[in-house]
């Protein structure tokens, strides 16, 4: 090839090349030193000399000693026509652009890995951090857990031991009742010792025995301690007998009750009981005598010719339960009015005016 012909094909490969590196202004974001930087990468990646090599000096001819490339045969052959150059030319040029952005990317990489470096061993010593925190509360609660598991433990043989002990006792308490002829239901407790008799059951017992010898033998139906009242001696007295046991109960030197304290009544929808309250002022000793009557005819013999205070209590009994008290000088009504139909505290009162 002469040496026009090698500056013809020059020309054309610098403006082929020209055109191809060229970006558009809107993409251009190096320097165009930066690219100009680039043909000795570009040799190196493509294996070809670079096209525009020549453009730089041109009108410098080019020495006939220099050695031709390798390809320089597929370069001569496609350098007639124009439009082959072009190829050859961006085949050449092609690799500049990325490396290019290798040549940008190894500027930039160095400062982002430090980054990322710095990033990563910050993180790690905040991981770090929070594994030590993380262990000691975890720990503290494995401590804790051993030691609930310890006290259960502990606690395990005690709680053992006491049910087995409740069940020996309890087969023992069975048995025991068994034994005796008694039936053995679930919940048994132990037989409690027996209590101490009250300090008013000689009271109690005295005043029964008076009764049955002087009034009558069969004047007391029931004699009991009501514990729940203070150990209150209780009798039940036949509303027969009542006058001739009041007597004796008020007059007799060793009870000598001559106060009535109280008197009221009770309705039990089977039957009706009036409660009169006695008590010796001197020697403190107390009573309280029960008297039953039927609940259809409800009559108890009035107890004011022994104790006059006993009129009021058995009028308001009269007026709001219907008991009928023979021997009493005034009954009638003392709270509601004369004409009132029915007893207000009888249980199966039905009000004939739902709003009174």
């Amino acid at each position: 090839m002469s040496e026009e012909n090698k500056r013809e094909a020059g020309r054309q490969e610098e403006t082929a090349a020209a055109e191809q590196q060229s970006p558009p202004a809107a993409e251009q974001t190096e320097p165009a030193a930066a690219e100009q930087r680039e043909p000795a990468n570009t040799q190196e990646v493509s294996g070809t000399e670079p096209a525009g090599a020549g453009a730089e000096h041109p009108n410098q001819p080019q020495p006939d000693t220099m050695p031709e490339h390798p390809d320089a045969s597929a370069s001569d052959k496609p350098a007639e026509p124009a439009e082959p150059a072009a190829p050859a030319a961006a085949n050449a040029d092609a690799p500049s652009a990325p490396a290019g952005e290798a040549a940008g990317a190894g500027a930039v990489d160095p400062e982002r890995e430090a980054k990322i470096k710095a990033a990563q061993e910050a993180r790690a010593k905040r991981l770090a951090a929070k594994a030590a925190a993380e262990g000691a509360t975890a720990g503290a609660v494995a401590g804790a857990e051993a030691v609930a598991g310890a006290g259960a433990g502990a606690v395990d043989p005690e709680r053992e031991a006491k049910i087995k002990a409740a069940q020996e006792a309890r087969a023992k308490r069975l048995a025991a009742k068994a034994a005796a002829g008694g039936e053995a239901a679930p919940g048994d407790a132990e037989p409690a010792e027996p209590k101490p008799p009250s300090p008013k059951q000689p009271w109690l017992d005295e005043a029964v025995e008076l009764l049955k010898s002087e009034v009558h033998p069969e004047a007391v139906e029931e004699a009991v301690i009501n514990e729940l009242a203070g150990d209150m001696p209780t009798i039940t007295v036949k509303a027969e007998h009542w006058r001739a046991a009041a007597e004796l109960l008020k007059s007799h030197e060793k009870l000598g009750c001559n106060y009535l304290r109280n008197v009221t009544g009770v309705d039990y929808e089977t039957h009706m009981e009036v409660v009169y309250f006695v008590i010796n002022l001197e020697t403190k000793r107390e009573y309280a005598i029960k008297i039953r009557t039927d609940r259809e005819q409800p009559s108890v013999p009035s107890a004011v010719p022994v104790w006059p205070s006993a009129d009021w209590p058995e009028r308001e009994i009269y007026d709001l339960l219907g008991v009928d008290f023979p021997g009493h000088p005034d009954l009638r009504r003392i709270m509601m009015p004369d004409d009132w139909v029915g007893h207000p505290l009888r249980k199966d009162y039905v009000p004939l005016d739902p709003e009174v």
